[in-house]
């Protein structure tokens, strides 16, 4: 390829690459040599690999997230009243598995769409943080740079697990019914405390599902290799 070629390779990929953003791209893909490709072309080993480094971030950012809300604006005597206010996890229906032999009897299809449940479970939810923390007079734009990182990585994790699904189950069979699964809706407008407790356990609930999200897709990996060897440590 001539330098001509090069650079025209160049230009084309700058002008294309806002659109298929705009179409959604699963993860940002790259190949050997370093180049962005489509996550549907890549291996589903490597995808998988990509997924759970996407999730891992999700983790990490939600867990920072939440402990930098609750040292700006939970008192310490209220951090043990949420649950006492029933403020509880609406997607606590995915236990993690307990044993060995429980992580045998589980299926791959059974770990990938619970973690696209809980995916696709939050989109909403965490759009509504983002609303919400706008309305806090003294919110450090690190926590809400942070929520918005999460809530745009998270689209991009729920296309990584579909083309993951279609990759290693063969299945089209995917629709916006789990939306309808989910979290409540947060439509409501309470007074301030009860507003920072409702976020406080949604940050909180957000957690522990994306420990769960990382926790199911390591499991899965493991699975490939050695399905009688995994235990969650």
């Amino acid at each position: 390829m001539n330098m001509m070629q090069v650079m025209q390779s160049v230009v084309w990929a700058v002008l294309l690459w806002p659109c298929l953003v705009s179409l959604g791209v699963p993860l940002e893909c790259k190949d050997e040599q370093g180049s962005i490709i489509l996550c549907a072309s890549i291996s589903k080993e490597k995808l998988l690999d990509r997924v759970i480094q996407h999730a891992e971030l999700i983790y990490r950012v939600s867990e920072e997230s939440c402990t930098l809300f609750e040292e700006m604006f939970v008192p310490f005597p209220m951090r043990s009243q949420r649950n006492q206010a029933g403020y509880t996890c609406a997607t606590k229906a995915f236990p993690i598995p307990g044993s060995k032999s429980e992580i045998q009897q589980i299926s791959d299809k059974w770990l990938l769409h619970s973690v696209l449940i809980l995916v696709q479970s939050w989109i909403e939810p965490l759009v509504y943080l983002q609303t919400t923390l706008d309305r806090y007079d003294d919110a450090p734009d690190t926590l809400l740079k942070k929520t918005k990182w999460v809530s745009e990585k998270l689209l991009s994790l729920e296309q990584g697990v579909v083309v993951l699904i279609r990759k290693m189950l063969d299945d089209d069979m995917l629709t916006n019914s789990y939306y309808e699964q989910g979290v409540a809706p947060y439509a409501l407008q309470p007074e301030v405390l009860e507003s920072v407790l409702r976020d406080y356990t949604l940050l909180s609930c957000f957690k522990k599902d994306a420990h769960k999200m990382e926790t199911f897709l390591k499991l899965l990996k493991c699975r490939q290799t050695d399905k009688y060897s995994c235990f969650l440590h």
